[in-house]
This record gives structure tokens, sequence and C-alpha cells, in this order.
């Protein structure tokens, strides 16, 4: 059997372009890969960098102790920020640079190895990048397999990639468990803002993928098809986080679809919980449903204020403006807070939105200032402007951003560097 360290690194973000949350989150990728690698009988241990805020030197340590024959690297924080992941390599280079004599076999796994395997490989110095939903090739690469399909390594010379990314069998995924220390540190409640948390948060995943293009969302490389997992699978995960006292868990699901039978069953359990979704799938009644079964937080994806934008972006959107307006106010009578996701895009007027905004927030609902588009390797956006992504698409992407832009989201702290000096830190 094989010894397997799965890794999360001490994510920092200084100087880059990152839209999500700078927290620490549950690395859902590496813990669906440490149950199916125990199914099969491998001894694993999972070292959450992040959560528990460990050195290079501490990372060490630990591997000194356990041994691997195999080491598996996340390139983004956790499951959920796979879309929007950071550009640049800068935090797992620095990794495994520092770490490469403790194992033989090193694994990357991610959206940059999902979009560019080639380069990905290259940067990051390590035996196998995976490209697509990677839990089940961990597994299989644990058991011996070589010449895996949806995998490159390099293959003497050369860089091989063998087919493309690849699709896990999400809807049998059973239960989770987090260990209780890891869940005791998790205190950050992702994306809500109605109260101050007491207990721990956690996240979960209800389902994978989405059954909409919109033209800036980078996912067509991992986490596309649209699937639902087992409900009492669900319950069963959720059931174990109460036991541990979390309070609170975030939904990562790309869209959070209507879904009677999980609400219902959540209803009652006491728990609390967060999701992201388009606002124009749910009918009034499922939104009492939704905030009845214990939603207290709702991400809705508008991004254009235009019908012309909202058809820019791929949206295939029925509803008028109008008409999403109110259904986020139904929405807000049932779940205390709603949030609308705009993109800025030059169809939209700046004082329309403003105006707009305005209007959303007297009656309780909250606009964020538009985001300027980001066209992520993988997203149609990125394919209209260069077509298909090579070895320097990332490259391309933030200088083609840092270009167009003199003033950035309101979520960013400073003007992003540029990819190559922040890549350049994991060399010196």
């Amino acid at each position: 059997m094989t010894r397997v360290a799965l890794i999360n690194p001490d994510w920092h973000y200084d100087g880059s372009i990152y839209f999500g949350c700078r927290a620490p989150h549950l690395p859902l990728e590496l813990g669906i890969s440490q149950h199916l690698l125990q199914q099969d009988g491998h001894t694993t241990l999972l070292l959450d960098a992040h959560m528990f805020s460990l050195s290079l030197r501490d990372i060490a340590s630990e591997l000194d102790a356990f041994k691997p024959d195999m080491v598996v690297v996340t390139t983004a924080p956790t499951y959920l920020f796979w879309r929007c992941a950071p550009p640049e390599l800068r935090v797992p280079q620095q990794l495994i640079s520092a770490l490469r004599g403790h194992a033989v076999t090193w694994v990357a796994v991610g959206p940059h190895g999902s979009t560019t395997p080639r380069a990905a490989l290259a940067k990051l110095g390590v035996d196998v990048v995976v490209m697509g939903e990677c839990e089940h090739a961990v597994a299989r690469l644990a058991n011996g397999e070589r010449d895996l399909f949806g995998t490159c390594f390099r293959d003497g010379p050369a860089i091989r990639v063998n087919g493309g990314p690849q699709i896990a069998p999400f809807t049998t995924q059973q239960a989770l468990s987090w260990p209780d220390e890891m869940i005791r540190r998790h205190a950050h409640h992702h994306h809500r803002f109605e109260a101050t948390p007491v207990g721990p948060g956690a996240e979960v995943e209800a389902s994978r993928g989405c059954p909409y293009s919109c033209t800036f969302c980078a996912k067509e490389n991992f986490r596309n098809g649209y699937r639902k997992r087992d409900v009492a699978a669900i319950l069963a995960e959720v059931d174990q986080l109460k036991r541990q006292d979390v309070e609170y868990v975030y939904f990562i699901d790309e869209i959070f679809l209507p879904n009677a039978e999980l609400l219902e069953g959540l209803v009652g359990r006491r728990l609390l919980f967060g999701i992201q979704t388009r606002i124009d799938l749910w009918k009034p009644e499922m939104l009492e449903l939704l905030g009845r079964a214990g939603c207290v937080s709702i991400e809705a994806g508008i991004e254009s204020l235009t019908p012309e934008g909202r058809d820019l972006l791929g949206k295939r959107c029925r509803m008028t403006t109008q008409q999403l307006a109110e259904r986020l106010v139904t929405a807000r009578k049932h779940v205390p807070f709603v949030q609308a996701n705009l993109i800025e895009i030059v169809q939209d007027d700046d004082a329309v939105v403003q105006r707009w905004r305005d209007d959303m927030r007297d009656a309780g609902v909250w606009a964020n200032d538009p985001v300027p588009l980001y066209p992520y390797p993988g997203s149609p956006d990125y394919r209209k402007l260069w077509g298909e992504p090579d070895d320097h698409a990332w490259e391309r992407a933030h200088d083609y951003y840092l270009g167009l832009f003199d003033q950035f989201s309101d979520i960013q702290e400073q003007r992003p560097i540029p990819l190559h000096e922040l890549e350049m830190e994991a060399r010196r």
C-alpha cells in the first residue's frame, strides 16, 4: 500500500488579483481524495497548512515522521475557489521547491494543471499533474496506475499530456468526516453577515457543475457538467458536522439549484447555511422553503442590469431587470442577507448601476460595486480573445487585465503585481 500525504499550502495573496475569500476553508478536494485512498487501504496524512498556520519547517517535520511515498499538493485554496483561483503558482512553487526531497512522487491538482497542464508541470517541478476533478485520479495513481487518462507527466525529456480533464462520478460521494481539531479551528463562516458566529463553520458540496455557460466562468476544464449528490449522504455529512458543534455551513455548489428534498431534509436540523445561485431560478414558494430550511445568506449572480449585457455574458436569463429586483426583494423576506453580484461591463451605465444599488440597499438587498472581469484561462471570455489556452495563457490574461483597468474592485487592497514577478519570488 502507498503512503500518501495531501497538502493544502498556507496561502498568502500579497500582490495577487485573487477575488476569493482569504480565510481558511475545508480543502474538499483533498478530503474526498483521502476518503477514497483510505477505502483502497492506503495510509494518508492530510496537512492543512492554511487552517493550522503551518510553516514549511512544520510541514517538513510532519513529512519526516510520516515518510510518504506520494505527496499531493493543490494549486487553489479548496474546490470553492477553483473558478477564481490565484493566477500565480507562487505558494505551491515555494512549498514544492523546499520539500521536494521528502517523497519520491509529487502530484499537483487544481485549476492551473486542468487548463494549462504543461505549464503547470514545468513551473511546479512535480512528477504528475491531474487535469480536471482530481479525487479518483489521485486514488488510481496511489494504486500504481501509470499513463493515466487525464494526467500530464514527463516522458523522458518530453512532457506528455494524456487526454483531457476528467469528470469524477460525484453523485455517489459518501459523507465526509473531518478531524475535530480542524473543525474547531474553522472559525470562519463564509459569506455570512447577519450575525456574529458562535460555533465553527464548514463547507459542504451538494452538487457539482452548472448547466449554464456564462462567458466569464472558468469551469469548463473542471467541475463543468451538473450533477446532484445523494441527499442522504449530504444530510449524514451535515449531521456529523452538527455533532462537532458546527453552527453554519456554506454550500460550495457552483449553482445551488432549488432542491425540495434537500431543503425539507434541512428543516428542523437547526443548521444555518449560505448558498450561491441564480435568483431567476427560484419561485417565491421555494424561497420561503429555503429560508425555513436555515438559509441566512444568498449570493445571487445578476452580473448586468441590461438585457444586452446579460446576453453578452451568456446568462440566458428570461427575467427583466425589474423582475430580478422583485425576486431579490422576495428572497430578502425569507433570508437575512441577500447579495446581488454585479460585473463591470460597458453595456451598463455607471449612474444607472449606482441608482440601482441604492434602490436595492433601501430594500435590504446588498449589491456590490461592479467587479472588473478577469479572463481566466479556460473561460469562454478567454477563448473569444485568444483562442484555446496555451502554455502562456495565465501570463497573457494577467497582462491584459493589468493593462485594461486603472482601478480595481473594492475587495482588492492594492494594485496587482505582474504574474512573472509573483512567481519569481518562489525561485529566490
